[in-house]
């Protein structure tokens, strides 16, 4: 592994030096004259990955918001440290008592997750269920550079050790009237009078009280909005969709437990990358220190990854988050690469590995990006998009039959990203055809 980096360290400067007796002038020249690009601060790094060698690049030693794009560090982390599948329970039977810890997993109650093997195993279960929560648990709610002002919006819902209905109420048009899921919380559904002319439902900040404006909403509304997270309202959540009563009990972890696994690891590492999902991305992060730890110790996990893969990346990067929705994150267009290269070594199998990115032209946050070409995708790459910010970082394949890693890293753009998005899809689509 090191002598990857090695590589990558050392041999930079000349790689790109021989590569521009090649044939990436024509890309040069499309960058240099890309005229949207030219008027924010951009990144591009583009290696051969049959090759081993890179290509071209411009500002490709440069610091930028990954955004989105550090859910392919989670994609990595995830590859190297869980096996083929996520452990959705751990528990020990002790006499007519079952006694569970969390571990978690994103998926349980989840409405995009029809098998339920953990809820299953409690529902069937004669004994008496009683849940540990973690006590000593380091995690906070939110990760350092998160928006605090997007605490009630659907893409930022709250980190636990223990999710249940993807930490979300859902709330739905139905007959007129909101609909509640759960429906526990149709009993904190206030109507308040406001002077917007649309509909608004909000929660307040630090209790579980949600507000609308009107108490008829709009034909076939839906939405998500994040509960505030606690122990007491899990188990309530569980014995109330359970039936049946769970008692939150303080019991030492003993050495041995048993686990029930919920889903195949690479479907949910798909699930977290095509729709991007903050929130299956975090969990993820709680599941991998979980793995490692037999703790929640994410910090740990990152400082681990950092001195054990990242360090020896050629240039140095910064990480607080798993999904990319703290602005402190900071990492470069030949850093994106070289985790690329990681990822693809760990995948061998190209047509897996192209499974857990969306491809252009057919799924996820590239499906209307891209067209096909001669009637195949061509990219497989994560999107990555904050205010000011948009990224891609991924695979390409040319018709000639290179396959190709690249990054490309906006900043400081004014305005909506449709412009940015469009000119690099152009210069993408440009390799593909022309190598």
């Amino acid at each position: 592994m090191k002598s990857i980096f090695l590589i990558f360290s050392a041999s930079f400067a000349i790689l790109l030096a021989r590569a521009q007796s090649l044939d990436v002038m024509p890309i040069q020249q499309e960058l240099k004259y890309a005229t949207v690009l030219n008027k924010h601060f951009y990144g591009f790094c583009l290696y051969d990955l049959d090759s081993n060698r890179f290509l071209t690049g411009i500002n490709e030693d440069k610091m930028f918001t990954p955004a989105s794009n550090a859910k392919t560090f989670t994609l990595f982390a995830a590859l190297a440290n869980l096996g083929d599948s996520i452990p959705g329970l751990k528990y020990i039977e002790h006499g007519d008592s079952l006694i569970f810890w969390g571990t978690g997993d994103p998926t349980f109650l989840h409405h995009r997750f029809a098998a339920q093997k953990v809820f299953d195993f409690l529902k069937k279960s004669e004994k008496q269920l009683f849940y540990v929560a973690e006590e000593d648990i380091e995690e906070e709610f939110f990760r350092k550079g998160w928006a605090i002002e997007d605490y009630d919006e659907y893409y930022q819902p709250e980190i636990s050790s223990f999710p249940i209905y993807g930490n979300v109420v859902t709330f739905r048009e139905r007959e007129g009237k909101i609909e509640c899921v759960p429906d526990y919380f149709q009993s904190t559904l206030q109507y308040k009078q406001n002077t917007a002319v649309s509909y608004v439902l909000h929660r307040k900040f630090d209790t579980n009280i949600y507000e609308h404006n009107r108490a008829n909403p709009p034909h076939k509304y839906s939405n998500e909005k994040p509960f505030r997270y606690s122990t007491e309202l899990f188990v309530k959540l569980l014995s109330d969709t359970l039936r049946r009563e769970v008692t939150c009990i303080a019991y030492p972890t003993p050495v041995k437990r048993k686990t029930i696994y919920s889903h195949a690891t690479a479907s949910l590492l798909r699930e977290m990358m095509l729709p991007s999902d903050n929130f299956i991305a975090e969990q993820f992060t709680m599941l991998i220190a979980q793995a490692k730890y037999g703790k929640f110790q994410t910090a740990r996990l990152r400082s681990d990854l950092m001195r054990e893969y990242y360090s020896l990346f050629t240039d140095k990067i910064d990480l607080y988050d798993g999904s990319g929705l703290s602005s402190y994150n900071k990492v470069t267009p030949r850093s994106m690469v070289e985790l690329l290269v990681l990822v693809r070594n760990n995948v061998k199998d190209v047509q897996a590995l192209h499974q857990l990115f969306p491809a252009g032209g057919v799924d996820g946050t590239l499906k209307n990006a891209y067209k096909l070409d001669r009637n195949e995708p061509f990219v497989w790459a994560k999107t990555g998009t904050v205010h000011a910010v948009h990224n891609q970082s991924g695979f390409l394949q040319t018709r000639s039959g290179r396959n190709l890693a690249f990054s490309f890293l906006n900043t400081n753009f004014l305005g909506d990203a449709a412009p940015v998005r469009r000119e690099m899809v152009r210069i993408i689509t440009f390799i593909r055809q022309n190598f």
